[in-house]
């Protein structure tokens, strides 16, 4: 009997997180470009922030995957840390959508619908025809996978409504409410989802697992649901500890009001003051079918005091993270995209303005080949890791530039402004690129570290010397955009023809070595992939001298002769 709960508890609570997992992916695969399109442009103000975190976090039942996606935005300088904070306290509510999901069990037969919603979908994903309906199917797998598990979990939890001591060890922890925060805190880190946690509470809960004196049962399970809310945010800091100082301002915000919350909330609990607001707030009788119900509502309840207390001092709190974590010279640069839309209507300077954010994407591309190649050469899993974050703002450069130079393709262009546009669109791809084997560097260089492969020395010296160039070409690419600077684009042009010259010479010289014995053939390997992407690096680069050389004019412009609102707007 008890092993046959304990192997219905996992595998429910296995197919509970992997079908949660599978309708994660699905939707960010069938909406994710335009989730992140909304955050990005309705996060100005904080309500609508916050609501906008709640939407996505239902949408993609996971709250920590919108928190890494609101880290990017502030890796990339799209969102202020006071945006992200707001965008995670909508998060927080959103993500007790799971358990008014789970509360449906109780009141409908959600789990007859299970199987054959595991039909469905794994027929779309099998034989859908387009990847958008492949995407939808997974989306509806998992659905009925997260509600088989649940089923199993039910199943599981049955027997304990017959056992007096399990009941009296549930109802005990639950009244020492310290306890049982702290027991729902743990469960939520070994589980690593808040939302599996609440699911099995609810479970137990249905299942008469602490009695079925429903009004001492509500408040023996809300220090438990609190202590949840502890739980996720542990997990986020976890997540956070190999991440970026950004990710980690946001870990500790959202830390910070969780655990202030529980505070003030507790001792609401204790006088019973909670218990009550959940019972006036809940439609439904209490009973057995819908305890559930009033779990899921006292969960939402607690997010919400919770964002209505800390969005009015949200300043405060921001403050209070950049004193936990202060910000440092090096992360000045992480400055937003400037593109400003109402410059379409005065295409040149529009125009003018892509043109910045390119050579700032320069910059960082730039960045991010050093980054890689520092890493490859000193073995530093630091160096690697900033390379990554790195491309991702490259990336994030990439999708605001194309996506206003399209803008601009669509307004009344002069012959000059239509020359130059596709010139930047190709522009921007190659930075793209160049990013991408920045990318690939990296991976070398975790290969390198992870088989513990070293190079000769002579190996060591051609290496550095190819990135030495590659970097000088680099150099030489941003003064040609800065400044119009045509000679400086010819001498990329000139370190390109070496970088093709020592390809051609690192790889006769490496399969040299090999031969000889003095370089084993995986060393060999990971040298030549690394020649080889340094090589491209050089070939991207030289199609943004070419274009300069071409005659793309990159030149501040005259605004003396515009209107005071454009010289307001340019100049900001």
């Amino acid at each position: 009997m008890a092993i046959d709960m304990v192997f219905k508890t996992v595998g429910g609570l296995g197919l509970f997180l992997y079908g949660m997992r599978l309708m994660s992916d699905g939707l960010k695969k069938v909406a994710g470009q335009k989730l992140r399109s909304l955050l990005e442009s309705l996060t100005r103000q904080r309500v609508v922030a916050v609501l906008i975190g709640a939407l996505v976090t239902c949408l993609i039942q996971s709250s920590s995957a919108t928190t890494v996606m609101i880290v990017g935005f502030v890796n990339a300088g799209l969102l202020t840390l006071r945006q992200a904070l707001c965008v995670v306290l909508g998060a927080n509510i959103g993500t007790t959508f799971t358990a008014w999901l789970v509360s449906g069990l109780g009141v409908f037969k959600i789990t007859a619908y299970a199987l054959p919603a595991i039909a469905v979908g794994f027929l779309m994903q099998a034989i859908g025809k387009t990847q958008q309906k492949r995407n939808v199917g997974q989306i509806i797998l998992g659905f009925g996978l997260l509600f088989v598990g649940i089923a199993f979990m039910k199943d599981a939890f049955a027997p304990l409504h017959d056992s007096v001591r399990v009941q009296e060890a549930l109802i005990w922890l639950g009244q020492n409410p310290i306890l049982a925060v702290l027991a729902g805190a743990v469960l939520t880190m070994l589980l690593q989802s808040s939302s599996a946690t609440i699911a099995m509470i609810q479970m137990l809960a249905f299942s008469g697992a602490f009695g079925t004196d429903w009004n001492v049962v509500l408040a023996v399970v809300i220090p438990f649901i609190l202590g949840d809310n502890i739980g996720t945010t542990i997990t986020a800091e976890i997540a956070a500890l190999q991440t970026s100082r950004n990710a980690k301002r946001v870990a500790r915000g959202h830390t910070i009001f969780n655990v202030l919350g529980v505070c003030y909330i507790l001792p609401l609990t204790w006088s019973g003051i909670f218990v009550k607001i959940v019972l006036w707030t809940t439609p439904a009788e209490l009973s057995q079918t819908t305890i559930m119900l009033h779990m899921a509502v006292a969960h939402s309840l607690f997010n919400i005091f919770n964002t209505v207390i800390f969005l009015p001092i949200i300043k405060w709190l921001e403050v209070l993270v950049l004193k936990l974590i202060p910000l440092r010279e090096d992360e000045a640069g992480q400055k937003p995209v400037v593109l400003e839309e109402r410059l379409l209507n005065t295409p040149v300077i529009a125009l003018q303005q892509a043109k910045k954010e390119i050579i700032r994407m320069a910059e960082r591309a730039q960045d991010a080949v050093a980054q890689a190649t520092e890493g490859f050469t000193n073995d530093d899993m630091k160096s690697l890791d900033k390379a990554m974050r790195t491309e991702d703002v490259i990336d994030e450069f990439q999708f605001h530039i194309t996506s206003y130079l399209v803008l601009l393709s669509q307004r009344q262009l002069s012959n000059e402004v239509s020359i130059e546009l596709p010139v930047l669109l190709h522009m921007v791809n190659d930075l793209e690129r160049v990013g991408d084997h920045a990318v690939n560097i990296t991976e070398i260089a975790e290969r390198k570290i992870g088989h513990k492969v070293s190079f000769s020395d002579n190996a060591k010296a051609e290496s550095k010397e190819m990135i030495d160039e590659v970097y000088h070409m680099f150099e030489g690419i941003i003064t040609a955009l800065k400044d119009s600077d045509v000679q400086a684009a010819h001498a990329a042009l000139a370190s390109e023809k070496k970088l093709n010259r020592m390809q051609v010479g690192r790889r006769r010289s490496h399969v040299q070595r090999m031969t000889d014995g003095t370089c084993t053939a995986q060393a060999g390997l990971i040298f030549i992939d690394l020649v080889d992407n340094l090589e491209k690096i050089g070939d991207h680069l030289t199609n943004i001298a070419q274009s300069v050389i071409g005659g793309v004019q990159w030149a501040g412009i005259d605004i003396s002769s515009l209107s005071g609102e454009y010289k307001a707007i340019t100049s900001d």
